[in-house]
């Protein structure tokens, strides 16, 4: 399984400087000059079974050369399957200019589209085609499938579905580490400024939200992801756009997995080693499931359950409840209730909202942000990533954390959470961040989920809105979704700070997009609880 879903890693590999584009191809292939519809050429690697044909298709859009397309084509062509892999437009032979993910959807330039068609006119395709690839292979599918409705089917793993909310900017402040490493590393620098230059929410980056083009796809999908996933919200948000909202052929055609994964599985995650039972044999479902819509096979994956999900519990004890896979036929698998668990004084976490009032205020220095300690990264080799102890960075000044007491019940979070807060600054505009904790007895404070919330987009991201300084405002931070049981004897914990540096960039305090190393303000930031300020952590508990 893990050798034929080595894709899932090629931008770990490149970082390590192994990938090399292999152009001695396999008996049986060859390379055609494929032209997009502007005349650009793009390099497209055609593997087909022995005999006659014609043949189904499944095709790979590739960021990272096509140097894994012998591997993948012996299992394809065994079936009578032909692979198709393309280097997109800029990228390992391809002509063109790189321009990040902007031409394969359904803009002026639909590469993908364009592809597609290519392959259904050959005389050597049945009209069928199918795709897969994860990553940034699962993104270009992802875009694709917003242009052509001549899709069967799509297998895609941990890829973004709108990229403003879930790869460039996430609650209105700029993912510095991924996006910048990552289009540095592809030799595209020159799309970073241009991502740079629109920080809020616009007809630009409407181009990347396949969420909302879900009425326009109409390809079954196979969608796989993580809970620390850097893309884990795209992945849910790509299942349940299509499923419930996609068009004839893609509603109710859906199918997705969510396990305790990284940017692919791995059973050391942040500081926590997995139970054994981590693993998911996703290969077999992507094989069974391409099965079905290539070769009409009925392996049973489709009337199935749509939902398989694994719900994490306490690591170390083997009698605590959780750490388990799960089915499910809708997302999320079963109703829940958003319950508050309010912030208080002495720095708790309480079901009971607090009658008067309170304050804590800490001053934030973007010339000394709080540094990234987990959560959803890239490259962990570089940057800590997943599930994190949070007990170095809680020790900070400018890092508040409040935590229930300890739990006399497992509590069960399934879904999404938010954290509720009522902040004010001296400054024209500030962040705030927020983790979910689960805090095991010794006093581990587990990272599970974090996000961040820029003030002046607390009312909506197309449009800036600076809250006045001193002026208490209403704001929200999206943690994404997990399944998670948090056991008795542990604690639940939220962690507030208004910085998470390098993951995020350090916002100036002085209202501008981007921080100039020479205009950096101190802010005093308040959080305020209780009474009329009724600031929470909100979880979605079973009913």
């Amino acid at each position: 399984m893990i050798r034929k879903f080595a894709i899932l890693f090629a931008a770990l590999v490149m970082v390590a400087g192994a990938f090399v584009i292999v152009r001695q191809h396999a008996h049986g292939s060859e390379v055609e000059r494929v032209p997009m519809r502007d005349g650009v050429a793009l390099a497209t690697e055609v593997h087909l079974p022995d005999g006659e044909g014609p043949f189904p298709v499944t095709l790979m859009r590739s960021v990272y050369g096509r140097g894994f397309a012998a591997q993948q084509a012996q299992s394809l062509n065994e079936k009578g399957v032909a692979l198709v892999v393309q280097d997109t437009r800029g990228r390992g032979d391809s002509d063109g200019k790189d321009m990040v993910f902007l031409t394969d959807g359904w803009g002026e330039l639909q590469d993908g589209a364009d592809t597609v068609a290519w392959v259904r006119a050959q005389p050597w395709s049945n009209g069928t085609v199918t795709t897969m690839g994860g990553s940034a292979l699962g993104i270009t599918q992802v875009m694709m499938a917003g242009a052509t409705q001549d899709v069967a089917a799509q297998s895609m793993l941990v890829a973004a579905s709108d990229f403003y909310g879930q790869l460039s900017y996430q609650g209105g402040v700029w993912r510095k580490y991924l996006c910048e490493n990552w289009i540095a590393m592809q030799g595209s620098t020159h799309v970073i400024e241009l991502w740079k230059s629109h920080p809020n929410r616009s007809e630009f980056w409407e181009q990347f939200n396949a969420t909302a083009r879900a009425p326009e796809i109409t390809a079954p999908g196979l969608h796989i992801g993580g809970w620390w996933d850097i893309f884990g919200q795209g992945t849910i948000d790509s299942f349940t756009s299509r499923q419930y909202n996609g068009g004839e052929g893609a509603r109710g055609n859906q199918l997705l997995v969510m396990g305790p994964w990284l940017h692919g599985p791995t059973r050391e995650a942040g500081d926590l080693l997995l139970p054994e039972n981590y693993r998911y044999d996703f290969g077999r479902l992507e094989r069974e499931f391409l099965d079905e819509w290539n070769l009409g096979v009925d392996h049973g994956v489709m009337s199935g359950p749509a939902v398989r999900y694994y719900t994490l519990g306490d690591v170390e004890n083997p009698d605590a409840p959780g750490n388990e896979w799960r089915e499910a036929n809708d997302w999320p698998p079963f109703p829940t209730v958003d319950t508050p668990y309010f912030l208080a004084p002495g720095n708790m976490l309480v079901t009971d909202a607090p009658p008067s009032a309170n304050m804590i205020s800490y001053r934030y220095d973007p010339a000394d942000p709080c540094p990234t300690s987990g959560g959803a990264n890239l490259f962990a080799h570089i940057l800590p990533t997943g599930p994190k102890d949070q007990q170095e960075v809680g020790g900070r000044s400018d890092v508040v954390t409040f935590l229930t007491p300890v739990l006399e019940e497992a509590v069960e979070i399934t879904g999404r959470v938010k954290v509720v807060l009522y902040v004010s600054s001296d400054a024209p505009d500030t962040d705030f961040t927020a983790k979910l904790l689960d805090v095991y007895p010794d006093g581990r404070q587990i990272l599970m989920l974090d996000n961040i919330q820029r003030v002046k987009y607390r009312n909506g991201f197309e449009e800036a809105d600076p809250l006045p300084p001193g002026e208490v405002g209403r704001i929200e931070v999206d943690l994404w979704s997990i399944s998670l049981i948090v056991d008795k004897g542990h604690r639940i914990g939220v962690q507030i700070s208004s910085s998470n540096f390098p993951r995020f960039e350090k916002n100036p305090n002085t209202g501008a997009d981007f921080p100039d190393d020479e205009d950096l303000q101190v802010a005093l930031n308040t959080i305020h609880f209780g009474g009329e300020y009724p600031s929470a952590l909100v979880l979605p508990i079973p009913e």
